[in-house]
Parts: structure tokens; C-alpha cells; sequence
């Protein structure tokens, strides 16, 4: 196991550099820049001015010679750059909009499981039932809506509507150490991520349940004259969650992209509305750190995916 975990890391390292490049060199490509932060496109100022700032910065050379210090600055110093709009170090951006972020999409996270993996036990038990049909209906409308307009439609009827929960932000003005006051106002953005992403854990939860209760060591249960509920809880149920937990590392970059696009529509002060304030200000440095982490969270959940099937499931061993 070590020795594949070993090769897997190294194997990333290819990978994420060609990421960097591609990444760099579409940024570098675009228009914009500090002159267009400063001035919009590049109007009030000077030729000379622009020549100015752009030489400060390192954008008077061609993209990949810009590339190359960048990565040389990001191994040798940790450094990934510093931000066009107000001239911090980006890294020091991305990790204090982090926490925000993580917490949000772990809550996501938990709430999706929870009602994701009995619906779809109950639903793959009773396969063709009407409670199979209904929630699969009811999820595949979640899942084809996009989650900023499920965001948006949350905002309407539950916080301008009803009035019960705030409609943007973390915490209330004055209250920011308070926690009943953050969870309140993180429900209607945890409900938005949830609900768009609970179909596919449900799917794959009915999925499991199916396969695993047509399987020979389900028939040997029921022959030993042991209850449904007890051949579904002590014998389907433990196989039928080793997909899941392969799709929990998988999806981990999916519930950060949709967290994104909620974090922007509710104000939320973590990396998806850091986001896209850098696109709109053209903020490119601040936008390739997001994007190289965003590169390093899918190739960790597929790593971490990996790993923890072969600690729940014995017989996996990567040679």
C-alpha cells in the first residue's frame, strides 16, 4: 500500500505541473492585468504608465519566461504570487478564505449523507415501489436544476418570503463568535449544495443496495431464516457501502465547485466568492492558486478514494 501511494503522489506531479502550464498560459493570454485593475481597460492611463506596471509585475516578458519565475518562486519559496488588486501575497488570500469554505461543504457533506444513504437503502430494497419511483423523480429535479438558481429560489421563498433565515453573509453584524448565529445563517446555503448533489449518492446507494441483495451470500441468509430487516442491516448494507465510500473521494471537487457558485450568490466570504470577485477584477494570480488547489483536491479525493477502499473492502490490495 505504501509503495502505491508512493507512486500515485509522484505520478500527480506530472500532471499538476502540466495543469500550471495550461492554466498559466491561458491567463497570461487574456486581457487585462494590474493596468486594467488600476484603470478600467487600461482607460486614464498613460502608454508609459501601463508599460510601468506591467514591468513591476513581470508582464513585459513573453508568458512563458512569466511561468517559469512563477514556478520557481512557488518551489523554492512557497510563494504563489501577489494579488493585482491589493498587493498581497495570494497564498495568504486563498488560506484566509479557506475555513469558510470547508466549513460549509462539510456540513454539505453531512447533511447530503444523511439523507441520501437511507432514501437509497429504503429505495434499492423496495425497487419499483412508489417511494422508489417518487424519490428518484424528486432527486433528478434537484439534480437538474443548476444550484445557484436552487440558491436563488432558497433566498426567495425561505429568507424574503417567510423571513426565517438571513438570505446572505456568516453571521449577523456584531455576533461573529457566535455559533448558533453562523449554522443559522449557513442552512440555506448547506440545503442549496445538498439538495444538488444528493441524487448521485442516492443513486449509488440503490445501486449497491440492489446488487448486493441479489448476491449468493444474501440467498444463504434468507435460507438460514433470518428477517429482512436483519439480511438487509448485518449483511447487504456493509458491501453495499463500499461504492459510496469510493464516491465520497470523488466528489469532493464537485461539492466545492457547487459551493463556489453558492458562496458567490449568498455572499459568503470563502474561496467561490474570492473567485469570482478575481475573475471580475482580473485578478489572475489570485485566480491560478484556486484553480492549482482546486487541481490538488481532485487528484487527493481520488487518491484518498483509492486508500480508503482498500482499508474497508480486505480483499482490494494494489500491488
Amino acid at each position: 500500500m505504501t509503495s502505491f501511494i508512493v507512486r500515485r503522489v509522484l505520478g500527480a506531479i506530472p500532471l499538476l505541473l502540466f495543469i500550471s502550464i495550461v492554466t498559466y498560459a491561458m491567463m497570461a493570454l487574456a486581457p487585462g492585468g494590474p493596468a486594467a485593475v488600476l484603470g478600467p481597460r487600461g482607460q486614464g492611463l498613460s502608454p508609459e504608465a501601463i508599460l510601468r506596471i506591467n514591468q513591476a509585475y513581470g508582464l513585459d516578458k513573453p508568458w512563458y519566461v512569466q511561468y517559469f519565475f512563477w514556478l520557481k518562486q512557488l518551489l523554492f519559496h512557497g510563494s504563489l504570487g501577489t494579488s493585482y488588486v491589493d498587493n498581497r501575497p495570494v497564498i495568504e488570500k486563498v488560506f484566509e478564505k479557506l475555513p469558510v469554505t470547508i466549513e460549509m461543504v462539510g456540513l454539505a457533506l453531512i447533511l447530503t449523507l444523511i439523507i441520501a444513504i437511507p432514501i437509497g437503502i429504503y429505495a434499492g430494497a423496495h425497487r419499483g415501489s412508489f417511494f422508489d419511483n417518487a424519490s428518484s423523480t424528486i432527486g433528478f429535479i434537484f439534480y437538474g436544476m443548476p444550484v445557484f438558481w436552487l440558491a436563488i429560489i432558497l433566498i426567495e421563498l425561505f429568507a424574503v418570503e417567510f423571513r426565517w433565515f438571513p438570505s446572505s453573509g456568516v453571521s449577523s453584524l456584531g455576533r461573529e463568535n457566535d455559533v448558533l448565529d453562523r449554522l443559522w445563517h449557513l442552512v440555506l446555503p448547506v440545503v442549496a449544495i445538498a439538495l444538488a448533489s444528493f441524487v448521485s449518492w442516492m443513486r449509488y446507494q440503490r445501486s449497491s443496495i440492489i446488487e448486493a441483495m441479489s448476491s449468493g451470500y444474501i440467498r444463504t441468509a434468507r435460507s438460514k431464516g433470518l428477517s429482512e430487516r436483519d439480511v438487509l442491516v448485518h449483511h447487504a448494507f456493509r458491501n453495499a457501502l463500499l461504492p459510496i465510500v469510493t464516491l465520497l473521494g470523488l466528489s469532493l471537487p464537485q461539492l466545492v465547485g457547487g459551493a463556489y457558485f453558492v458562496e458567490y450568490v449568498f455572499s459568503i466570504p470563502g474561496i467561490g466568492y474570492l473567485t469570482f470577485s478575481s475573475i471580475f477584477s482580473r485578478d489572475y494570480p489570485t485566480l491560478m492558486a484556486i484553480t492549482m488547489l482546486t487541481a490538488v483536491l481532485i487528484v487527493a479525493g481520488n487518491l484518498l478514494a483509492d486508500i480508503t477502499y482498500a482499508i474497508v473492502d480486505p480483499r482490494i490490495r494494489y500491488a
